[in-house]
């Protein structure tokens, strides 16, 4: 039988999960993904701990212990998420020493109304770090420009940090720039930068939900054969940009030093339009050291039917220019819907933090009584 997860790693491809609950640990299932699905890592997001935890059972002992101490619902969740990320950590600690820092990791996100607000991204990033107190874990700060100097000075903390809501290619290459300045003001403070980690998260299927629509809006022959395109030639292009930003003077500096990469990571890599083979962003962005974080769905895809073909990124950069050249032709601006995608991003998290508050407060009154 064809270990087709085994063949993604083998291209250089870490798998990790982007899902994360209470009940996922206390089960074994997620140390079974570990063993035999090859998950090398997980992401969380607000969106995820809301769904979680609206699955009562598995939180009502901690919850209502919680109640019983007068907790308030943002004390509450920061201690319940804070718990999972700490024990998921540790099930991944093997894997993290396997292989010396650069998977094994597991990420905890600010809050997303702080998206805006450089000063306390910054303070609740160490928060967290503290908090769940494990050096397998990344801090989760998003890309937004209030987001990029709080990137660089988490690192500079000596923090590792995940990179969330990526869209744009300046923007990605200003949170490369944000890692190179953070990893060089940690030398500067004192900090092992051997263990300092970092990924930035490149989002892909929301570009062509986004892109998608406004070609069929347009409703041509022409738009229409660019359905599907844009997200993963946007992504291929983000991997250009690295290819060159990692192959500088300034990176080699730091790589002698004992820093690793900020390798990029796929991510939103589920499938939205049931027109489009269900594991299409995980085969078209196959190229050695990425990540590609996936929900359980696109995982069991790839492990039934995917199909691992080399190396899908590297090799035709012009070929992905074009279709974004394209776009433009037909009056779909690159800049516009990729600023639409970050306000989205953030309001959809922010939605989610909303429901997370509400679920909590629900469950705190029901204990309480």
């Amino acid at each position: 039988m064809t270990d087709r997860l085994r063949e993604l790693a083998d291209a250089g491809v870490s798998i990790w999960l982007d899902d994360l609950s209470r009940q996922r640990l206390t089960s074994g299932s997620l140390a079974t993904l570990i063993q035999e699905q090859h998950i090398s890592g997980v992401t969380t997001n607000p969106t995820i701990f809301a769904k979680a935890i609206s699955d009562a059972g598995t939180y009502a002992d901690q919850v209502a212990a919680l109640a019983a101490d007068g907790k308030s619902t943002d004390e509450a969740i920061r201690k319940i998420t804070t718990d999972d990320v700490r024990d998921a950590a540790d099930l991944f600690k093997p894997v993290y020493d396997d292989t010396d820092g650069v998977d094994g990791r597991v990420s905890i996100e600010v809050e997303p109304g702080l998206a805006r607000d450089t000063e306390k991204t910054i303070a609740q990033a160490k928060e967290l770090w503290e908090t769940v107190g494990r050096e397998n874990v990344f801090v989760k700060i998003p890309a937004t420009k209030e987001g990029i100097p709080a990137i660089a000075e988490t690192l500079a903390a000596g923090i590792s940090v995940n990179v969330t809501l990526i869209f744009s290619l300046e923007r990605y290459r200003a949170v490369a720039d944000a890692f190179l300045t953070g990893v060089e003001k940690a030398i500067d403070n004192g900090h092992d930068v051997t263990k300092l980690g970092s990924v930035a998260s490149f989002f892909v299927s929301r570009v062509d939900s986004e892109v998608d629509k406004r070609l069929d809006a347009i409703g041509t022959d022409e738009a229409k054969a660019l359905k599907g395109k844009a997200a993963i030639a946007n992504a291929r292009l983000a991997f250009e940009a690295y290819e060159e930003i990692f192959g500088s003077d300034r990176w080699r500096e730091l790589e002698t030093a004992g820093a690793k990469p900020q390798r990029p990571l796929w991510a939103s890599t589920g499938v939205k339009d049931p027109a489009y083979k269900d594991t299409m962003y995980v085969e078209e962005l196959v190229t050695a050291g990425v990540v590609n974080t996936m929900p359980q769905a696109t995982i069991d895809a790839v492990a039934d039917h995917g199909e691992v073909r080399g190396d899908t990124v590297r090799g035709d950069y012009d070929a992905d220019r074009k279709v974004i050249a394209d776009l433009e032709a037909l009056g779909i601006s690159y800049d516009d819907v990729v600023r639409v995608l970050e306000d989205e991003g953030v309001s959809k998290f922010d939605a989610s933090w909303s429901e997370l508050q509400d679920t909590v407060t629900s469950a705190l009154k029901a204990a309480a009584k």
